[in-house]
């Protein structure tokens, strides 16, 4: 999958996306600020949340327990002070992109995919409320655009349900936890290589985690996009102050998450350049026991077992005992195959082959 002309998925180097959130505490001033703290941590990417209050707050809504935690008390006092408009989302969108930042968005509402959709972000965000919001899904993939959909408190079917309406659009699952925070023992990341039973795509983590190194463990067991909320001051009035990262700490996040993919490498088992020294130093080898003359018929007790691993595998032994010796050779030497004279089709086919499947040197 693409974002922009990044390409993401197994093998490449972590997206990062700064969750802005609402902790822009709805000023515009300070989400620039946000926006400038997330390019020199390193993000990829910074997220927002675009909203209206009543068209997303029915008469019955209350506040969850971590925004009541937050001092707040009334739900639509708490959102209409966080809202930004259509002309803050556009200048915080031309002051990322002029950064080098992709953005992406979490639209709420229906009604507001339309005036979202005339300002260039480079891909949209499924909120974990939403996953069940069919509605909402299917108008965000009208857009053509790329889709990140949080998996907070959804069942398995739920998941299912989705990555059947999303089908081959260009998305991404992200394992999340919908709490905050969310205590080390309840971080999921396991969780991370289970959605991939859903479909063969990308998968990330959304961290609401107060670690730093989350996102490099999310990273080891198989996120390739991170996403985590970036704030000024922890010690804010908002909601998510307190379950966000501070810059310092962001650009920590960030560094660790990049160690972690270097460190992980390319999947699949194979020798590393770095490993061939020691392969040679310290395997062992065949080697002779005494001196031996040219044409000599090597017997078990011919030879041993010693380091260094330039010559004959040890698991062919057997095929080495009853051949000829092409030259003589010196004793405690390592024997190679040219040492051997070559056999004829007839002995060749009487060669000890129970272990043919492993290669020589």
């Amino acid at each position: 999958m693409q974002i922009g002309s990044r390409h993401i998925g197994p093998g490449k180097s972590p997206y990062i996306i700064a969750e802005l959130g609402v902790n822009h505490d709805g000023s515009l001033s300070r989400a620039l600020e946000l926006v400038e703290a997330a390019h020199h941590a390193g993000a990829d990417a910074v997220k927002l949340q675009w909203f209206e209050t009543d068209r997303l707050l029915s008469s019955a809504a209350r506040l969850a327990q971590y925004q009541q935690q937050a001092a707040a008390d009334d739900p639509f006092a708490l959102l209409r002070g966080l809202e930004l408009g259509p002309h803050e989302m556009q200048t915080i969108v031309e002051s990322a992109h002029g950064l080098g930042l992709h953005t992406i968005v979490t639209v709420f509402s229906l009604e507001l995919v339309g005036p979202a959709d005339r300002l260039p972000w480079d891909a949209y965000k499924v909120a974990s409320p939403d996953i069940i919001n069919r509605p909402l899904i299917e108008r965000l993939m009208s857009t053509g655009k790329p889709l990140l959909v949080s998996t907070g408190a959804a069942d398995a079917q739920e998941i299912q349900f989705v990555a059947q309406w999303l089908g081959a659009h260009p998305h991404v699952l992200m394992q999340c936890v919908s709490a905050y925070p969310t205590p080390d023992e309840s971080a999921a990341l396991a969780g991370i290589r289970g959605l991939s039973d859903a479909a063969s795509i990308p998968l990330g983590y959304s961290d609401h985690t107060t670690a730093t190194d989350t996102g490099a463990l999310a990273v080891a067991a198989g996120a390739s996009i991170l996403e985590k909320h970036l704030t000024l001051d922890q010690t804010g009035p908002g909601p998510d102050h307190a379950t966000s990262l501070e810059p310092a700490q962001f650009a920590e996040y960030v560094r660790l998450a990049h160690r972690a993919h270097a460190m992980l490498g390319e999947s699949g088992k194979r020798v590393l350049a770095i490993e061939q020294d020691v392969r040679s130093a310290s395997r062992q080898s065949i080697v002779v026991t005494r001196r031996l003359d040219a044409g000599h018929v090597i017997t078990r007790d011919d030879l041993t077992i010693k380091r260094p691993g330039i010559g004959i595998e040890p698991w062919r032994m057997d095929e080495i005992i009853g051949r000829r010796l092409a030259r003589a050779i010196e004793a405690d030497t390592p024997l190679v195959m040219r040492d051997l004279e070559t056999v004829d089709a007839s002995e060749a086919r009487n060669t000890v082959t129970s272990i043919s499947g492993l290669s020589s040197r």
